[in-house]
């Protein structure tokens, strides 16, 4: 049987003069705002002219665009690897929401090169309206448009999923191995944040993130683990689900503590872990009088990551 995995993400700009078309889809997206069409579209247009500079000057600091594809490339390519080893013929597919390659694409290449079963895999393990869905809901438009006519289904989240859970201990022990001596750490679980009326409606986003934060302490299994989930990244004016990490980060320099933060939420490097995490947040704690901060990698290409979203794809097609 020929499979086709389709995995999914954000997506980002690949070069500076992508920033503003990747923001204009980012916010134009109908489960980003959520108003009519006549109204959400010249909105968002607006935002995203008006964001595109600053965004511009925070992808410059990472050479002008997202590597987000390339790591996702990896991932792909060692995904099929796993596959392969437990007896599949399976090709990955990449469809991103807001920049190339999109849904349309994945889709056409799926059709072209004519798998027996199709599983979608979104790459963001907590479940929420605002990515999972609308990522998803974009393949059903792009499938149809294709003709695609092959039977499929979708793994929705896998927010404790085993494999998930065991790389990004992994990623958060080797960071606490170049702790200090004799200073206390706090271990910041730092995700994506939300806007309180989104999680309100029924969003389970929230609820996964402290699914995963519980199973990834447990697994760590670190005596008198000082921790804390807290929230990055927000946008406007809406009041948005917390702690957020920058008031952690000043808090613990008040409190004389060194900083591990891990990112949970997200699987791959990009501008909110190499911009947000690594510069913004790092001279922030500096500011702060933070003793130490240290940042765990995203899980990236790590072989319990990828095992386990093979074991997923695996299960799903033996439904």
């Amino acid at each position: 049987m020929k499979l086709a995995v389709v995995l999914f993400n954000l997506g980002g700009p690949d070069s500076p003069e992508a920033v503003e078309p990747f923001l204009r889809n980012l916010f134009t997206d109908p489960a980003i705002i959520a108003l009519p069409g006549f109204v959400r579209v010249p909105l968002g247009r607006l935002i995203a002219k008006r964001r595109a500079p600053l965004a511009r000057e925070i992808y410059a600091k990472i050479g002008g665009r997202s590597p987000i594809l390339e790591e996702t490339q990896a991932q792909a390519r060692a995904l099929e690897e796993a596959l392969a080893a437990r007896g599949h013929e399976a090709r990955a597919f990449i469809a991103m929401r807001c920049w190339r390659p999109f849904s349309d694409e994945a889709a056409a290449a799926v059709k072209t090169w004519s798998p027996d079963r199709i599983v979608l895999l979104p790459l963001y393990p907590q479940y929420s309206t605002t990515t999972t869905a609308s990522s998803l809901a974009d393949w059903e438009r792009a499938a149809r448009k294709a003709a695609l006519a092959v039977p499929q289904s979708a793994i929705r989240d896998y927010p404790a999923e085993p494999g998930f859970i065991t790389a990004l201990a992994g990623s958060i022990r080797e960071t606490f191995a170049k702790a200090k001596p004799g200073l206390r750490y706090r271990l910041l679980l730092s995700a994506h944040g939300l806007p309180e009326r989104v999680v309100a409606k029924g969003d389970p986003y929230q609820q996964q993130v402290e699914q995963t934060s519980a199973a990834l302490v447990h697994e760590l299994g670190m005596e008198g683990l000082d921790w804390t989930i807290c929230y990055q990244s927000r946008v406007g004016p809406l009041k948005w689900i917390g702690p957020a990490t920058d008031a952690q980060i000043v808090r613990a320099g008040r409190e004389g503590l060194g900083l591990v933060v891990a990112p949970i939420a997200f699987v791959s490097e990009h501008s909110e872990t190499l911009v947000e995490l690594d510069i913004e947040y790092a001279k922030l704690a500096q500011a702060s009088s933070v003793a130490d901060y240290l940042r765990a990698p995203a899980v990236g290409t790590r072989k319990p990551f990828i095992d386990g979203l093979a074991g997923l794809v695996a299960r799903e097609c033996a439904r």
